[in-house]
């Protein structure tokens, strides 16, 4: 569904991305981690076509990603950026309306008012449908944004920090959202701070330093204390509880005092 090829980023002389390759299949989730600065939303932006890349090739449905049309990419792949400010005063249903925008044949119908509504229950935000948008707090602004998505009907959803500004449960129901959407055959890529909700929700992940992959696999391969310190730079400890691993990061003041 999306390959990258030795994606190469650079800026004002500096590389803010190089050498990253990854691919993604329908039904995967990849979740994208790393420190602050290791180029988490340039490769993001770069894999939705928002930047060119300097070197390499991203691949979409095996065509290259510069080939496509600014309407075809948002009918086949949907973002989810962490600027989600708007200048006008819309309602959330108008918001979540626009993404029906790329599949319209030159009137609203009944149908796509339809799905607009059936994409706000399923982001649970139906009840704020007839709330303007400036007015809403950071969830419930992501909720609404997620119904936008949903709607587009895209094949693939990238996503910056879909669970910043969320309460813990709202942030287990749009991860188990979106997994239910890679279960059902599309493609998710997510970049996340939170390395315990990476792991449990995506089956690979990507873990970036410096603008370089230092590991690229499955959850065990990745997320093991060595390499979370070396990417953060502070120890970690792993934690086993009810069959499940939690990640840690551990002062190293208590380290040296164990």
């Amino acid at each position: 569904m999306l390959e990258a090829r030795g994606l190469g980023y650079r800026k004002e002389g500096r590389w803010l991305l190089r050498g990253v390759d990854l691919s993604l299949a329908p039904g995967d989730f990849l979740a994208v981690l790393g420190p602050n600065g290791s180029g988490k939303t340039t490769l993001l932006r770069l894999l939705a076509g928002e930047l060119s890349p300097s070197e390499g090739e991203v691949r979409l449905l095996g065509r290259p990603l510069g080939s496509y049309t600014p309407l075809e990419l948002a009918r086949h792949r949907a973002v989810l950026s962490q600027n989600r400010e708007l200048a006008f005063s819309f309602t959330a249903y108008e918001v979540a309306f626009l993404g029906r925008h790329p599949h319209l044949e030159g009137r609203e119908r009944s149908l796509d008012h339809e799905k607009t509504l059936e994409a706000l229950r399923r982001a649970q935000a139906l009840p704020l449908r007839e709330r303007l948008y400036p007015t809403l707090s950071g969830g419930e602004g992501i909720r609404v944004e997620v119904a936008r998505l949903l709607n587009q009907e895209p094949r693939l959803f990238l996503l910056d920090e879909p669970t910043n500004h969320l309460d813990p449960r709202y942030a287990l129901e749009v991860l188990l959202l979106f997994r239910a959407l890679a279960y059902e055959g599309r493609g998710v890529l997510a970049v996340l701070h939170d390395l315990n909700l990476a792991s449990l929700f995506a089956n690979r992940l990507l873990l970036l330093k410096g603008g370089r992959v230092l590991a690229y696999g499955s959850p065990e391969a990745v997320l093991c204390p060595e390499l979370l310190e070396e990417a953060y730079e502070v120890p970690f400890y792993a934690l086993a509880h009810g069959g499940v691993s939690l990640f840690l990061p551990v002062p190293r003041e208590v380290v040296r005092g164990t």
